[in-house]
């Protein structure tokens, strides 16, 4: 089981420690916006809302010309939003903010966690147009617009998130008030983003070194670490590349190439949208993570990582009633009894071994019967101390654990980002022999 000195990193060397994350010669989506680009007109005048339950919302429009459709959600940040609309977790969504006052600081170049806005449709009560920072390189409805995606605001969200609270969430679409009756017949028809392979649609194609031969301060080399990409967000990346020569690739990459044709002494798997159960490159990708685990390598997943190494590990996921999407989840360490305040974004979990489902969308969505494919037994770790749902599973006599929750928390509370620490902590430890 891990745990004792390797969970405990106050002890780790200078050269372990973490500082603030370098930046990554990687696209941002905010680039477009940099030289007063000719961006396509934006959408204005009456705009309604409506969700497959029957709900109907008025407001205005802005963003791109074209109709939103996808899972109505929602998120509690107060402040991130840059963050939240380039989260590939939110791919497939249409995202409700409950802060009323999204855009007051404008959008910024490098701030963005992917190279595009991945909501298909944005929900706010009301965008602000006149952003107030010496940085911002335009607005949140020209960051939309350049990324063609719609955006509805002067809209009751105090009304939607309780809707979602109260009832799970919902398939909805949103446009043109002149276009209701058209809109009603494609929410009629309207399929669940979860039964597309969002991972597929998120990642990247092809194997990239983003830093190859990196050394620590004392000039010793890091050891090589392949991530697999379902949705990766930029932050996770410049957090690893601190600690590990990191090599960024594709989900269905197998694991016989990784350690062939990359030599990686580690193996990390990141957040991501959608049904952890899909059988696309979501399900490649946890094949590849109990190979790594079989072949006793350290592994940590980070989200969607974690629910893959639960399906992994014979136990079931299953879709949530609205899932944990902010900046301030509580987090219990059932080993230590700390209590972490976390950032999240995920509508799936895992099943608790014991407890079962908890906190259950009411269509009782659920993954097939799983079997453990590495076979090693799993424990529960990290609990949510508001509804007991599982954050987090420690792989009994491997070098391996996920976690529900992002540590790297770009926006959200730093708690958690000692765990990038334990994780070297757990390679170190491997690569010298002690486990």
């Amino acid at each position: 089981m891990l745990g004792g000195a390797i969970g405990n990193t106050r002890s780790l060397p200078a050269t372990h420690r973490l500082y603030n994350p370098s930046s990554l010669d990687i696209p941002d989506a905010a680039d477009g916006l940099a030289d007063a680009p000719d961006l396509p007109a934006g959408a204005n005048g009456r705009g309604v809302l409506l969700t497959a339950d029957g709900g109907r919302y008025l407001g205005e429009l802005f963003g791109a010309k074209t109709i939103g459709t996808g899972e109505l959600v929602f998120t509690t940040g107060m402040m991130g939003y840059q963050e939240s609309l380039t989260d590939p977790s939110f791919a497939g969504q249409v995202l409700t903010f409950t802060y009323p006052l999204i855009g007051n600081y404008g959008v910024h170049l490098g701030a963005s966690e992917s190279s595009k806005v991945w909501p298909r449709g944005v929900v706010v009560r009301h965008a602000m147009n006149q952003p107030d920072h010496r940085n911002a390189v335009g607005t949140v409805d020209e960051f939309l617009r350049l990324h063609g995606v719609p955006g509805i605001h002067r809209i009751d969200t105090r009304a939607i998130t309780k809707r979602v609270r109260e009832l799970g969430t919902v398939l909805c679409v949103f446009g043109p008030l002149d276009q209701e009756d058209h809109m009603r017949d494609v929410l009629a028809t309207l399929t669940s983003p979860e039964l597309e392979d969002l991972v597929d649609e998120v990642s990247i194609d092809e194997v990239l070194e983003l830093n190859p031969g990196s050394t620590d301060e004392l000039g010793a080399a890091k050891p090589r670490l392949g991530v697999l990409d379902c949705g990766v967000k930029h932050n996770i990346l410049r957090h690893l590349c601190m600690l590990f020569d990191v090599v960024w690739c594709p989900p269905d990459v197998s694991y016989e190439r990784l350690r062939t044709d990359y030599a990686i002494d580690a193996l990390f798997c990141s957040n991501g949208p959608g049904d952890p159960a899909h059988p696309g490159k979501a399900t490649l990708a946890r094949h590849t993570l109990a190979k790594a685990v079989a072949d006793g390598i350290p592994v940590m997943g980070i989200c969607l990582g974690h629910q893959l190494m639960g399906l992994a590990s014979g136990l079931q996921t299953y879709k949530m009633r609205y899932g944990h999407r902010g900046a301030n989840q509580p987090v219990v360490d059932l080993q230590d009894r700390t209590v972490s305040i976390t950032s999240q974004n995920h509508g799936f979990a895992v099943a608790h071994p014991n407890d079962g489902m908890l906190a259950a969308h009411p269509t009782g969505a659920t993954s097939p019967p799983a079997t453990n494919l590495h076979g090693a037994e799993v424990e529960v770790r990290y609990i949510n101390a508001n509804d007991g749902t599982v954050e987090g599973l420690d792989v009994v006599g491997k070098p391996c654990f996920t976690v529900q929750f992002h540590p790297e928390a770009c926006p959200g509370p730093h708690d958690a980002a000692p765990l990038f620490l334990r994780f070297r902590a757990v390679v170190d430890a491997y690569l010298g022999g002690e486990v």
